[in-house]
């Protein structure tokens, strides 16, 4: 091979570096940074995922997000309104913002499903969550948030990257920026997409936007091989694979030496190495036949309706369980968008969903790991209360809702039991301590030690944040006392 640049980009192409020769200079590297605290950025800047100490104490390490993408109907779930079944049918009195004019209707429509009290605090859910509901002395449910953007798009953004506008860093790029990761064996930030299809926006669901390439979402993906080319072809196992890596990195430290302050080509050769660890580790973290039976039946693993998302959810406990800062376990496109047959298509949503989250906050509390983890589940909008598609009761659905909607939180230093915040009666705007997506940011990253105005990035001569300028605001009322 006569040409250096070229032998690399077959090496690349081939997918050969992922084995161990790589990893023995990146882990000096980053023990050397482990300890060191979040620095402005002063260039030139060496980007790594090695973890760093955050400026303030932080009760949360890492954080689970279960996004339910589409909108799940608050008013049906997790926010009962006793107005909309006494008005049942009736023209509702005020003023609605329709995402779809066309198919939209003024006429109320009631929750067909019975709420019930739950636990010790006493939160009212919907018979559609019957796992939820036994673990509501552990989790808060928020029923104020605020996006304002009615469409998928915008308000995905707004709630995964800050902004309603396109190509900013993902929530788990910041905290891994921020943070690094407490495993080098793993990816520090994972997004687990859904076998039927990508949430709407794609990968900008998970993307560094302009962070380093190196804090970008790792993918693994829904169904087996779940990482693509781990395992080397067996005519290349061995020493053969072992020269072909150690002379791919000979030709990354030429590359760096030539380009000190390429972030994209350090973030590329750091991942080649953090790859090269995968071999072993990933294998291990993805292989759920080491769970107990009991733990398995616990997430609905084998039975048809939960077994899918039960197993997502069981990985993701095992990927924090070993150092994976952020995981983010997605629905497909739209599942909760129930502009129509709501009365069908919400309860099958719900049964394929409900147990796995369930018994995600039940295990990691079993274990010891829930006080340092986040648990989120919740979508980027809710539901509107009247009736969309009024072609019959067995075809109505719900429009779109960014102006009252409601989530869970659990762990890492929220407030274990009850709710917070409010809807007026009709569960369309929220009307008491509304807590806009920005403020939720600015509470969550406070969890994590840090500052979400202070930890910035430096582009272009300015010095850019999560927040971007916005008002957010610590919400103490989200926290334990």
């Amino acid at each position: 091979m006569t040409n250096p640049a070229l032998s690399r980009r077959a090496f690349c192409q081939s997918g050969l570096f992922s084995l161990a020769p790589l990893a023995i200079a990146s882990l000096l590297r980053e023990e050397q940074a482990s300890a060191a605290p979040i620095q402005p950025n002063l260039a030139p800047e060496e980007f790594t995922l090695a973890a760093r100490t955050p400026p303030q104490e932080p009760t949360a390490k890492a954080m689970i997000s279960l996004f339910m993408q589409g909108g799940p109907s608050q008013v049906d779930l997790l926010d009962p309104k006793p107005t909309l079944n006494r008005m049942d049918g009736k023209k509702f009195p005020g003023k609605i913002k329709y995402d779809d004019v066309g198919a939209a209707s003024s006429k109320i429509l009631g929750s067909p499903w019975k709420f019930a009290k739950h636990g010790e605090c006493g939160t009212e859910i919907s018979e559609l969550l019957p796992h939820t509901a036994k673990i509501a002395d552990d989790i808060l449910v928020v029923r104020s948030m605020h996006t304002g953007v009615n469409n998928h798009g915008q308000s995905i953004h707004a709630l995964n990257s800050g902004r309603i506008q396109r190509g900013r860093p993902s929530l788990g790029s910041w905290l891994t920026y921020g943070l690094g990761a407490e495993t080098q064996n793993l990816p520090a930030y994972v997004a687990m997409s859904d076998p039927k299809g990508l949430p709407v926006e794609g990968v900008l669901n998970w993307s560094n936007g302009w962070l380093p390439s190196l804090f970008q979402g790792t993918v693994i993906r829904p169904k087996e091989p779940r990482i693509l080319n781990l395992q080397p072809p067996p005519s290349l196992r061995g020493r053969a694979q072992e020269n072909y890596l150690a002379y791919l990195q000979k030709l990354n430290e030429q590359q760096a030496e030539q380009h000190p302050n390429n972030s994209d080509l350090a973030a590329r050769i750091a991942n080649y190495e953090r790859a090269s660890r995968m071999q072993t580790a990933a294998r291990e973290a993805l292989d759920i036949s080491q769970e107990t039976k009991a733990t398995q039946e616990m997430y609905g693993i084998g039975e048809k309706e939960t077994d899918e998302y039960g197993r997502r959810c069981l990985i993701a406990r095992r990927l924090v369980e070993r150092g994976v800062r952020f995981v983010q376990v997605f629905t497909k496109n739209q599942y909760w968008d129930h502009h129509g047959s709501i009365i069908s298509s919400l309860p099958a949503a719900c049964r394929k969903t409900d147990r796995g989250a369930a018994a995600l906050v039940a295990d990691l509390k079993q274990r010891g790991l829930l006080d340092s983890t986040v648990v989120h589940w919740g979508g980027e909008m809710g539901r509107l209360p009247v009736i969309q598609n009024d072609a019959g009761r067995a075809k109505v659905g719900r429009d779109h809702n960014t102006y009252g909607f409601s989530m869970w939180l659990a762990g890492g230093g929220f407030r274990a039991g009850g709710t917070y915040g409010e809807t007026d009666e009709f569960g369309h705007h929220a009307v008491t301590d509304i807590v806009n997506h920005y403020d939720y940011h600015a509470t969550l990253l406070h969890l994590f030690g840090l500052d979400a105005r202070a930890l910035t990035f430096k582009r272009n001569a300015r010095e850019e944040s999560l927040l971007d300028g916005q008002p957010g605001q610590l919400v103490a009322g989200l926290l334990k006392g």
